[in-house]
C-alpha cells in the first residue's frame, strides 16, 4: 500500500469496514486490499488526488491502464467490482455524491467452447467390462447421460417413478425446477432394465434409480469419480466428466440433425443463445462437408 497517497486513508477505512462490520473472510479482505492498492498506484500516476472528484472518464482510464498492463478480462472485471464496492461505500459515507463506476461495462471473458468426445471415443468408453453390478449401474448411467444429454444433478435426481421404459422416456427436473420429458433411446432403456434387475440387491432405502454400494442415492461426486475412472480404464484420451457427455450429446445431435431448436428443448436451455455455442464446435466437420460439396472448394482443379 502507498501510505503517502492522499487516496489511501479512505481505502484503509473501507478495509476496516470489510473486516469489522462485514466480517468477510481473510482471503476476500486480501483480494480487496490488493485490487485497491493497485488502483491507488494507478490513480496516483494519473494525478488523481481526491476520490470525491473521480469521474467516469477517469474510471475508464484506470480500466484501460490495467488492460494495457496485461490484465485479462476476468481479472479486470474483479478489479472493477472491487472499485465499485469501494465507491459505493464512499457514497454511503457521504464522501462521494454518486458512484462514477456504476455505468462502466465489465469486460467479458472470452467464452471457452465446451469440449466433446467424438463418436468413436464414446463407443470405446461405453464398452466397459461388466464384471460386477456396479459396472452395470455405471453403464446404465453413462448410456442415459449420453442418450438424453442430462445435467449431472438431473441424473442423480431420477427416481424409478420418473421412468417410462415402455415408451423410452424419463422425466427430469432441471434448473429453476423446470420439468421436461425426454427420450433416452433404446440402448439406454436396455441398460437401465439390466440395472433395475440388480437394483434390489442393494436394499434401496428410497426410490432413487441409481444407488451407491450402500443402497442410498448415488452422489454427484461419486458419479464424477466413477466416470473419470472408466475413462482411464477404457483408454479414452479425453478426461471424462459428466458435463462432457452432455456436450457430446448436444454436438452429435446438432451435427446429425441441424435442428438447433430441438436441441435447445432436449437440453432444457431457457435461451436459444445458450445452445448456439454448439454451432461453433464442429468447424472441422463443417469444413469437410464444404470441401466435399461446394463447387468452389475443389482444390487443384482449374
Amino acid at each position: 500500500m502507498n501510505s503517502d497517497s492522499p487516496l489511501q486513508p479512505a481505502v484503509e477505512g473501507f478495509l476496516r469496514y470489510l473486516k469489522v462490520e462485514r466480517q468477510l473472510s481473510l482471503l476476500t479482505q486480501k483480494s480487496y486490499s490488493h485490487q485497491l492498492s493497485v488502483l491507488v498506484t494507478l490513480a496516483d500516476e494519473m494525478k488523481i488526488s481526491d476520490w470525491a472528484k473521480l469521474d467516469a472518464a477517469q474510471v475508464r482510464s484506470l480500466a484501460a491502464r490495467s488492460r494495457r498492463a496485461g490484465l485479462q478480462p476476468a481479472s479486470l472485471a474483479l478489479r472493477l467490482s472491487a472499485l465499485r464496492s469501494f465507491l459505493d461505500w464512499l457514497v454511503g459515507q457521504g464522501q462521494l455524491k454518486a458512484n462514477p463506476a456504476k455505468g462502466i461495462a465489465t469486460p467479458r471473458a472470452p467464452r471457452h467452447l465446451p469440449k466433446n468426445i467424438d463418436v468413436d471415443e464414446m463407443n470405446q468408453l461405453l464398452e466397459i467390462d461388466l464384471n460386477d453390478p456396479l459396472a452395470v449401474r455405471d453403464r446404465a448411467m453413462l448410456e442415459i447421460m449420453y442418450g438424453a444429454g442430462l445435467r449431472l444433478a438431473e441424473l442423480v435426481g431420477i427416481d424409478c417413478r420418473h421412468l417410462d421404459l415402455a415408451s423410452g422416456e424419463v422425466w427430469v427436473t432441471g434448473k429453476g425446477s423446470k420439468e421436461r420429458r425426454l427420450p433416452i433411446g433404446a440402448t439406454a432403456v436396455s441398460w437401465v432394465e439390466q440395472w433395475m434387475a440388480l437394483r434390489d440387491f442393494f436394499a434401496p432405502d428410497d426410490d432413487a434409480l441409481f444407488l451407491s454400494s450402500q443402497g442410498k442415492r448415488i452422489s454427484m461426486r461419486n458419479v464424477q469419480k466413477r466416470f473419470a475412472e472408466w475413462g482411464v480404464k477404457q483408454g479414452v484420451n479425453s478426461h471424462i466428466h459428466p458435463h462432457k457427455l452432455r456436450h457430446s450429446f448436444a454436438t452429435h445431435m446438432l451435427e446429425s440433425s441441424g435442428d438447433l431448436r430441438a436441441v435447445q428443448e432436449l437440453l432444457g436451455h431457457a435461451n436459444l443463445s445458450t445452445t448456439q455455442i454448439y454451432t461453433h464446435l464442429d468447424f472441422q466437420h463443417l469444413a469437410s462437408v464444404y470441401d466435399a460439396a461446394h463447387p468452389r472448394a475443389k482444390r487443384g482443379k482449374s
